[in-house]
C-alpha cells in the first residue's frame, strides 16, 4: 500500500517553483524520485529533497499545473508540514509576482508588494 499523498496545487511554473524551493534553501533535484515510508519511491518532476528519509514532488499534469506528491506522515515526522508547504507557496507567489511585474511593459508599472 502506498503512503503516498497527492495534492493539487496552484503552481504552475517549473522554473519558479525551482527558484522559490532554492530560495528556501532546499536542494532540488528534477525528474526524480521521491522518498517515501520504508523505501518506498515515486517519480516526479520536481523534487525537493527534505533533511531526513522523505521529500516533496510535484508531478505537471495535462493542464499544466503540478500536483504536490508526498508521504505527509513521514514529512511531519521532521517536519511542520503545513508550514513548510505554505512557505514554499508563499515563496512560489512573490517570485510569480515578481517575474510578472518584470515583463515587458510593466517595467514601470507603480507595484507595491506587501508581504503578511
Amino acid at each position: 500500500m502506498s503512503h503516498f499523498s497527492t495534492l493539487r496545487t496552484k503552481i504552475s511554473d517549473a522554473e519558479i517553483l525551482t527558484n522559490s524551493l532554492r530560495d528556501l534553501g532546499v536542494p532540488v533535484k528534477t525528474n526524480a524520485d521521491v522518498r517515501g515510508y520504508n523505501g518506498q519511491q515515486v517519480r516526479a518532476d520536481i523534487v525537493a529533497v527534505l533533511e531526513g528519509d522523505y521529500d516533496l514532488g510535484w508531478s505537471r499534469n495535462a493542464d499544466g499545473s503540478f500536483d504536490l506528491i508526498a508521504d505527509l506522515w513521514g514529512v511531519a515526522k521532521k517536519h511542520n508540514q503545513t508550514e513548510l508547504i505554505n512557505s514554499i507557496n508563499q515563496k512560489y507567489a512573490v517570485n510569480k509576482t515578481l517575474a510578472a511585474v518584470k515583463r515587458p511593459g510593466l517595467q514601470n508599472a507603480n507595484v507595491k508588494l506587501v508581504v503578511h
